[in-house]
C-alpha cells in the first residue's frame, strides 16, 4: 500500500538558476559560431530543451497530489574534492570559470548561463546527499530531483545538456565516503549514459545496466558489444532497443537481464539514472506510467533481496513536462509502498470492451 514505506524527495531551487538562453549574447568564438550555424539552419524557432519548468512540474504536481509516505529536503553543493573523483581538475577549472557567464561548452548545443554552475554543483551534491539518506537508515529509498542532468558528462567534457555526472558523482562518493564495495548503476533514459560509461567502464566495482534507443540515437554509444574492459569487462550491460519499443521489452530487458545481472554482482547500493523521455509523449520509445511503474518495481525487488533500503534515484532527461511530471509522480507512489499494474500494449483493452460490446449484434441469440 502506497505510504507503506518512506521515501525522501530532494529538490533545490537554486538548480532553478541554470537557465540558457539562445537570445542572450554569448560568449564568442568558433563554438559559438559552429552552434549558431547549426540553430540558423532549423525550420523551426529552438529553445534550450532542459528548462526550469522541467522541475517545477513535478514539484506542482507532487504538490497538487501528495503521496503518502514521501517526505522533502533541501540539496547542497557538492565540494571540488567530490567532483574531481570522476572529473578531472582541468575541467572543473574550466567549468568554474564559467560561473556567470553565457558560453556554448558543446556543439550539441549544451550550454551554460549565469547561474548554471551553482545550479550544477548543487544538482550533483544533491545527488550525494540521496546517496547518503539511505546510506544513514533515513529513509528506504530516495529521488534527487536534480538538473542540470548528468549522465552525459565525461571526465574532461560536458555533453548533452550535462555538465556534473551526478550520478557518478554519487557513487565514487558511496564507495570513498561511505564504505560502499560495489554500486550497482541502472540507467533507463531514452539515452544512452556515455558518460557514466566512459567513467566506470574498467572499474569492477561499479555495474552499469543501461536500455535506451539504439544508435545513431543520441548520443550514438551503448552497442551491444560495449561490456567493459580490463578488470571491469562485464560489469557494463547495454541493451539498445529499437524505435517504439514499450513496456514489454523494457520489462523484459529488467526481468530476463538485469535480474540475473545483479544477482551475480550482489550490489550493497543501487543507483537509478531516472529519465522520463522513454515514455511514449516524448517520441523517443514507447513506455506507459504502467511500464515506469512496473520497472520500479522491478527494481525494488533487488533492492529488498541484495541491499536492502539502500536505493537513490537521481533525474536525467524528459522533456515532455505531463509525462516527466506523472513519470515520477508514478515511480515514487511505487517507491512509497504501491503495487505496479500488469502492463500491457495500449489498446489491447480497449479491443477487448468493444468486442464485448459489438459482438451481442452478431449471434441469433
Amino acid at each position: 500500500m502506497i505510504g507503506d514505506r518512506s521515501v525522501i524527495a530532494f529538490y533545490d531551487e537554486r538548480m532553478l538558476g541554470h537557465e540558457p538562453n539562445i537570445e542572450e549574447p554569448f560568449l564568442p568564438g568558433r563554438l559559438a559560431r559552429r552552434v549558431k550555424e547549426i540553430l540558423d539552419g532549423l525550420d523551426v524557432k529552438w529553445s534550450y530543451p532542459e528548462h526550469p519548468g522541467r522541475v517545477t512540474a513535478i514539484r506542482e504536481l507532487i504538490d497538487a497530489h501528495p503521496i503518502p509516505g514521501l517526505t522533502f529536503r533541501s540539496g547542497k553543493i557538492a565540494t571540488r574534492e567530490q567532483l574531481s573523483r570522476v572529473h578531472t581538475l582541468s575541467y572543473l577549472d574550466d567549468i568554474y570559470a564559467m560561473r556567470g557567464k553565457n558560453a556554448w561548452l558543446d556543439r550539441d548545443t549544451t550550454a551554460v548561463s549565469a547561474g548554471s554552475v551553482e545550479a550544477a554543483e548543487v544538482a550533483a551534491g544533491t545527488a550525494i546527499a540521496a546517496v547518503e539518506a539511505v546510506m544513514a537508515g533515513e529513509a528506504e529509498s530516495a529521488f534527487a530531483l536534480v538538473r542540470p542532468p548528468g549522465h552525459h558528462a565525461e571526465p574532461v567534457r560536458a555533453r548533452g545538456f550535462c555538465l556534473f555526472n551526478n550520478v557518478a558523482v554519487a557513487a565514487a562518493h558511496a564507495q570513498a565516503a561511505l564504505g560502499c564495495e560495489r554500486v550497482l548503476i541502472i540507467d533507463w533514459d531514452a539515452h544512452h549514459a556515455n558518460g557514466t560509461q566512459d567513467i566506470f567502464y574498467s572499474d569492477p566495482d561499479v555495474m552499469l545496466f543501461d536500455t535506451h534507443r539504439a544508435s545513431p540515437f543520441y548520443p550514438g554509444s551503448g552497442h551491444l558489444e560495449e561490456v567493459g574492459a580490463g578488470s571491469g569487462e562485464g560489469t557494463t550491460i547495454n541493451v539498445p532497443l529499437p524505435e517504439g519499443s514499450g513496456d514489454i521489452a523494457m520489462v523484459k530487458a529488467f526481468r530476463d537481464i538485469l535480474v540475473p545481472a545483479a544477482k551475480w554482482f550482489e550490489p550493497d547500493l543501487v543507483l537509478v539514472s531516472a529519465g522520463f523521455d522513454p515514455h511514449r509523449l516524448d517520441l523517443a520509445l514507447n513506455l506507459s506510467y504502467d511500464g515506469f511503474a512496473a520497472i520500479t518495481e522491478i527494481v525494488q525487488e533487488i533492492v529488498d533481496e541484495h541491499c536492502p533500503g539502500r536505493l537513490a534515484m537521481v533525474l536525467e532527461g524528459g522533456y515532455h513536462l505531463e509525462s516527466l511530471a506523472k513519470g515520477v509522480h508514478t515511480v515514487l507512489q511505487i517507491l512509497a509502498g504501491g503495487d505496479a499494474p500488469l502492463p500491457a500494449e495500449p489498446g489491447v483493452d480497449e479491443v477487448a470492451e468493444a468486442a464485448a460490446f459489438h459482438l451481442s449484434a452478431f449471434t441469433d441469440d
